[in-house]
């Protein structure tokens, strides 16, 4: 197949909605946002070999490419609605596309999101880069500057797991107790999209974890000119990474690890947790914002030495 035959085959969408003026086939996608709403653009570019192993299943590379992004759009309290694909691709195996393009369709009806364009070239490794472009109430956007001092910190799910998850799928480790779990962390990401629109009404600033839980909350606390403080006894660690690794090794994976797209919140009151419990999602209060800079982090209220500035390329 060459790409356009590619691109009428597995990803050119059956149907769209009325908000899809003009779709895939066209030199771009026409699209009609609903009134008084705000747009919000995000992008991610994912290469086999850095962002995810090269023997990743397909399917599973397509469904996290979409996840990552729409994990965006969740923290900033926005709704997820047009995606354009980029693929560059190292050959052109009819199987293994079909697989990737099963996981793109997976996520998109997962998440709500349309397939409206894209393009597809050849190269001498494999990357796939998604945009989305979603909507947002424009009063209440989540940004990761507002936060203030007297605000506490919250976090959803457990981070963690996914860094793991992806420990072992390098190392072949899966037979663990728990491996299954952990690496389908990695695998699938959860975005908490239900949880950034519902608490975008309370939160004074959001981020999304993908480079670490330290890393990501100090890039929030230095955008809103505040410093923090974490106890590390309240970080939520799963029963899956407590039994494969012992407890220390768990809060580096929580604090360092990365790749969870779990969402990291400050609020001035408690209502967050009410909110994650009405969602089945868990939000668990972990620290609090100070007047000041940088992030400090203690453990059973003694001050704990810890610093991790995350990933980064070209560093």
């Amino acid at each position: 197949m060459d790409e356009f035959e590619i691109i009428r085959r597995l990803f050119t969408p059956d149907k769209t909605s009325d908000s899809v003026i003009i779709g895939v086939g066209d030199d771009g996608a026409i699209l009609r946002p609903d009134a008084g709403r705000d747009l919000v653009a995000v992008v991610d570019t994912m290469v086999s070999g850095v962002h995810f192993p090269e023997d990743l299943n397909p399917a599973d590379i397509g469904f996290r490419a979409v996840a990552v992004n729409v994990s965006d759009i969740a923290a900033m309290g926005g709704r997820p609605r047009w995606m354009t694909l980029a693929l560059t691709l190292d050959n052109a195996d009819q199987d293994w596309l079909e697989e990737l393009s099963s996981g793109i369709a997976s996520a998109a009806s997962a998440f709500g999101v349309e397939l409206v364009g894209g393009d597809i070239t050849r190269g001498s490794e494999f990357v796939i880069s998604v945009q989305i472009t979603g909507d947002v109430e424009p009063s209440l956007v989540m940004t990761r500057r507002g936060a203030s001092p007297g605000d506490s910190i919250y976090v959803s799910g457990s981070p963690g797991d996914a860094a793991l998850g992806l420990s072992l799928i390098q190392s072949g480790d899966t037979q663990l107790a728990g491996s299954e779990y952990l690496i389908g962390r990695f695998n699938r990401p959860d975005a908490r999209l239900q949880l950034g629109q519902a608490i975008a009404p309370v939160a004074s600033a959001a981020i999304d974890l993908s480079d670490g839980l330290y890393a990501d909350l100090g890039k929030l606390l230095a955008a809103s000119g505040v410093a923090g403080v974490i106890e590390l006894n309240d970080i939520p660690l799963s029963d899956a990474l407590l039994r494969a690794v012992d407890r220390t090794d768990a809060l580096r994976y929580a604090l360092g690890g990365g790749d969870d797209y779990e969402l990291c919140i400050t609020a001035s009151g408690a209502s967050v947790i009410g909110i994650g419990e009405h969602l089945k999602t868990p939000v668990t209060k972990i620290g609090r914002v100070l007047e000041g800079q940088g992030l400090s982090c203690t453990l059973g209220g003694e001050a704990y030495d810890y610093r991790d500035d995350g990933y980064r390329h070209f560093h």
